[in-house]
């Protein structure tokens, strides 16, 4: 049994909406996330020629116990991923979504599994080669242009939130999550919070924001971004929040210090554009002003250690399941490091 599947439940629900799917499933789960639990889900109809299961699937359901309010949405994540099924931004195929509380506990959706890497530091990044680093780099930078550019209204999202004040909604809601979730005291989250609050730029028009953009979040082969993942945080508003976030993660090989603290991205590993390339190319695609991108940029640290204390508290409580560990002093300071992280480029 793995925690957070009812397996005779779920495979029920399977047969009755997967087509040609073969039973039993066998279930495990997929490590990288800290939020929202996915499960890869195998069937019984054999492997192809390089091992890989001929039908895998991913189920995507919330936490164990108690959720903040509004969050782990799984009926949001479903209608995203599936209304971008014929877009320009891959999004793996999604089969269906499952309200019923009696299948699983919890609301969850099902997407086919996408083979390959996911990569989330410097070790995990050398699994692309150095001659596929720079074109992979581009389709990222050109995947988020694309992302930006798509009327909502198009795709069936236009109702997905307010379009407007996307900032001073973020901020609130965050600092609500914050005031939830904190265990301790963090001066520079409170102060990167009033600079933010003070310093707000306008907002100029609205896009899809996928709200977690980086290479963690995507499964890649060789130069390719075969699908974008985690749209738990997506919603309409400013795009450069996207472009904030992407940048914090694009690390180059000279910011990792003696003890590596900062090895947090795959691209330290060297070969990748450079964050001024992918501003450019980005101001290109869309005639967006990156002028404020530090801005932004500060804004991603602070919300992401709002959102780090969450998962720390999360797991403190014991809500992520049994199969599921980490270092929790290494969680804690990462919230402190976000939060300084903030402050300096608010500075």
């Amino acid at each position: 049994m793995v925690d957070g599947v009812n397996e005779s439940g779920v495979n029920a629900w399977f047969e009755e909406n997967v087509e040609n799917v073969k039973l039993p499933l066998k279930y495990s789960v997929i490590a990288g996330g800290h939020s929202n639990l996915t499960f890869r889900c195998l069937d019984n109809n054999g492997v192809d020629n390089n091992g890989v299961s001929a039908s895998a699937y991913v189920l995507r359901r919330p936490p164990l116990g108690h959720v903040l309010e509004s969050a782990h949405d799984m009926g949001r994540e479903f209608k995203i991923v599936s209304a971008l099924a014929n877009s320009e931004v891959p999004v793996p195929h999604s089969w269906g979504l499952c309200n019923d509380l009696a299948v699983n506990g919890a609301p969850f959706y099902v997407m086919d599994f996408v083979d390959g890497e996911v990569l989330n530091d410097s070790v995990t990044g050398l699994a692309v080669v150095e001659n596929d680093r720079q074109e992979l780099g581009l389709m990222v930078i050109d995947i988020l242009s694309k992302l930006h550019l798509i009327n909502p209204d198009d795709v069936g999202l236009g109702d997905l939130g307010r379009k407007e004040a996307y900032l001073a909604r973020q901020l609130k809601r965050w600092t609500k999550q914050w005031d939830a979730s904190k265990t301790h005291e963090v001066p520079e989250m409170e102060e990167s919070q009033r600079l933010l609050l003070e310093r707000m730029p306008e907002q100029i028009g609205a896009t899809i924001v996928h709200g977690d953009y980086r290479l963690g979040n995507m499964i890649v082969h060789g130069n390719q971004v075969k699908a974008i993942l985690d749209w738990e945080l997506c919603t309409l508003g400013d795009p450069l929040a996207d472009v904030g976030c992407l940048l914090n993660n694009w690390v180059s090989p000279g910011e990792i210090d003696e003890e590596g603290e900062n090895d947090m991205s795959p691209t330290a590993v060297g070969g990748y554009p450079s964050r001024d390339e992918l501003c450019e190319i980005y101001t290109q695609n869309t005639g967006r002003d990156l002028s404020e991108i530090n801005y932004y940029r500060a804004f991603s640290h602070w919300r992401l250690g709002a959102i780090g204390q969450g998962v720390y508290k999360r797991y403190l409580v014991g809500a992520m399941g049994k199969d599921r560990v980490v270092d929790l002093d290494k969680q804690k300071e990462g919230v402190s490091k976000r939060a300084k992280a903030a402050l300096e480029l608010l500075s």
